[in-house]
């Protein structure tokens, strides 16, 4: 019977239960002398002098208790505010708006690939590893979809038009220049096909994988036009762009989420005490998962507070000492990287001399460069890691260095072979003497020098895959078995390994270098890369999970995110020049490819321009002007003051919160 009342009110078709609703306002008034007083009865929205609406009450402004707050929103859901039908309508699409935004974002979460494995890794292993996965995935993706333009725009066309579209023959060139046929002659040894797939050559070697196989088609119709060389290009240029806009985006997300959490460990703690819990956990599973991802992200913060007091309680005699040491170990960095270079340079030299071998020694000459590439960024990496643990660095600090140390190893190793490259195609800058006065470049040793240059970074990237698989296979898991089946002194040193996050992401880096660099002369590359990243994500959480141990010493996932993203920005930039490079000064080649009757690639550009009607031809020109030019320049200006702006604002917000947080905890 007591509880029929209480029926009856829920039926009535109030929001809540009004016992409780009494209850919270009784343990309000308790509490009310410690929180400013609330006008039960006031309206959402109060009027000026004029009858106009004001700004409705933010609950979320007002310092008061979790409880009272609902119980303010209960009283407010109960009042029916008068409205008009068109404030009825602004408000029904607002929800709707909302309530897609929210249906949308489901949907493409039920589709995000390997979530619930980054979740998996980021409770058992932290931040600092789940941010080298997020990296994989992101770079996953992005290859896909730039194969997916390649292919819209240059692989489709090519297949479709090549028996139907015209060939522009070079009838101008001189004949030695155009002698180009890389098809085998007569019947070949099976292995030697094998050795073809490894090296790029024979049967792959004329194939849609290398630029030697475009043709300058050109498909002419009534209602119809379409330029294989122009899309060729102008797919190169927008492929690049469109990377930048990616890396450029994600690296808007992680600064704006460096910025929430703070620089200092006391915000970040707050944060992580007060608004760390996921409440969709569901599950034993899940629920530890995220107590072990928040145990580590606390373990970061009271690791970096007891080192920065560390550091400050430093006498002036022994900070000069530590940053004495600090700089004499960079110069031995660098001067062992400067060796690693010098060994680059020779073996390239020497590789592309002998390229006339055949058979197993012909392959191993070829893979040269890319053997002593590997050998460098395993052995110059491994002697600064013992450098930097002289140097007593931060592991977030570490980190950093040396990243910045194998990043410029790895990318201007990179710079090395295409420098001995370019030299050697273009007789070392003097394109009118020796070999290269006939055609501008080297043509004897290079027929089609767009395609060796393509089957380099072919090369480099399956060899770097391979050396991947053969590591996990030949060394770790080897080394697993070893330390849990023996109980010896040399088991026990070595001991489960740690999953390096510095190399691992600079192994990404190099390889996405490598096929930037490579997309313009191989352009089924980011296909071929988005099949390696692939498998090197399944291969990595296979020893991560059953070879590796969490580490010991933890860092900050948050400015290790964004700096991944800037060394991956110096990759993007160093393939950039290469491209301009190739685009803008090197002669193509005669016999071969889609520019083979222009003096440069970019020529293509101004000549298909003036074929187009007039019309066309002055918009181009005024949108080239400086009528055009400097007002875009100056509403650009503004823009950017305006967001420059709008940061400044939202980093004093999101000061104020941190302050907050912190007086809240105070308060309890």
């Amino acid at each position: 019977m007591a509880s029929e009342p209480q029926r009856q009110g829920s039926r009535n078709g109030y929001p809540g239960d009004q016992q409780s609703l009494r209850l919270r306002r009784v343990s309000s008034r308790v509490s009310n002398h410690n929180y400013p007083q609330f006008a039960w009865n006031s309206p959402p929205a109060e009027e000026d002098e004029e009858g106009n609406s004001g700004p409705p009450r933010d609950l979320r402004s007002i310092p008061l208790p979790m409880a009272l707050k609902r119980a303010v929103r209960q009283v407010q859901q109960m009042q029916v505010p008068v409205v008009s039908s068109v404030e009825s309508w602004k408000r029904n699409k607002t929800k709707s708006l909302h309530k897609l935004k929210n249906n949308a974002s489901g949907f493409l979460y039920f589709f995000t690939p390997w979530h619930k494995t980054l979740q998996k890794i980021g409770g058992n292993f932290g931040g600092g590893v789940q941010s080298y996965f997020l990296f994989l995935r992101f770079l996953v993706v992005l290859n896909f979809v730039s194969f997916l333009l390649i292919a819209a725009f240059v692989i489709i066309p090519s297949i479709v038009f090549r028996s139907v579209g015209s060939n522009l023959t070079n009838s101008t060139g001189p004949e030695d220049c155009m002698e180009y046929n890389p098809n085998p002659q007569g019947l070949e040894v099976f292995y030697n096909y094998f050795l073809d797939l490894l090296s790029g050559t024979g049967f792959m070697e004329y194939s849609y994988l290398f630029y030697g196989y475009y043709n300058n088609t050109m498909v002419e119709d009534r209602n119809f036009s379409y330029n294989i060389p122009l899309a060729y290009l102008f797919t190169a240029v927008f492929y690049f762009a469109f990377c930048l806009i990616c890396i450029i985006a994600r690296m808007g997300t992680a600064a704006r989420v460096a910025v929430a959490t703070g620089g200092s460990a006391v915000g970040n703690y707050s944060m992580i005490v007060f608004t760390g819990w996921d409440f969709g956990c569901l599950g034993d599973r899940a629920t530890r998962l995220k107590q072990k991802n928040i145990h580590y992200r606390l373990q970061v913060d009271l690791e970096e507070e007891s080192r920065n007091k560390r550091a400050a309680a430093l006498t002036l005699c022994q900070k000069i000492v530590l940053y004495s040491l600090r700089i004499f170990m960079g110069f031995v960095a660098f001067g062992l990287i400067i060796g690693a270079f010098y060994g680059i340079f020779e073996a390239t030299n020497f590789s592309q001399k002998m390229s006339e071998e055949q058979g197993i020694l012909g392959l191993i000459i070829e893979y040269l460069p890319s053997i002593v590439i590997t050998a460098g960024n395993f052995v110059v990496p491994l002697l600064c890691d013992q450098i930097a643990l002289v140097e007593r660095y931060s592991p977030s600090t570490t980190i950093i260095v040396a990243l910045l140390r194998a990043v410029f190893l790895r990318l201007v190793s990179l710079g090395v072979i295409l420098f001995t490259l370019w030299s050697q195609i273009t007789c070392e800058g003097n394109t009118s003497s020796g070999d290269c006065e006939l055609c501008q470049y080297s043509h004897k040793v290079y027929p089609c020098w767009e395609t060796r240059v393509g089957q380099e970074m072919y090369k480099l990237t399956l060899f770097d895959f391979l050396i991947n698989i053969a590591v996990l296979v030949l060394v770790e898991f080897p080394r697993r078995m070893l330390v849990d089946n023996w109980s010896n002194k040399l088991a026990q040193w070595l001991g489960r390994q740690e999953f390096v996050v510095p190399s691992n992401v600079l192994g990404l880096v190099y390889g996405q270098t490598v096929v930037w660099t490579g997309a313009l002369f191989c352009p089924l590359l980011p296909l071929i890369n988005t099949i390696k990243f692939f498998i090197l994500f399944y291969s990595k959480k296979i020893t991560l999970f059953n070879n590796c141990r969490p580490a010991l010493k933890t860092f900050r996932s948050t400015t290790s995110t964004f700096f991944f993203l800037v060394v991956l920005l110096f990759g993007w930039g160093l393939a950039t020049v290469v491209m301009v490079y190739s685009l803008a000064v090197i002669h193509p080649s005669m016999g071969c490819g889609p520019f083979r009757f222009f003096p440069t690639m970019w020529s293509i550009v101004p000549t298909s321009f003036y074929n187009l009607s007039k019309t066309t031809q002055e918009f181009l020109f005024f949108i080239g002007s400086q009528a055009f030019s400097i007002p875009l320049f100056a509403l650009s200006c503004v823009v950017m003051c305006y967001f420059i702006a709008l940061a400044s604002v939202y980093g004093k917000s999101v000061a104020l919160l941190r302050a907050q947080l912190k007086l809240v905890s105070c308060w309890h």
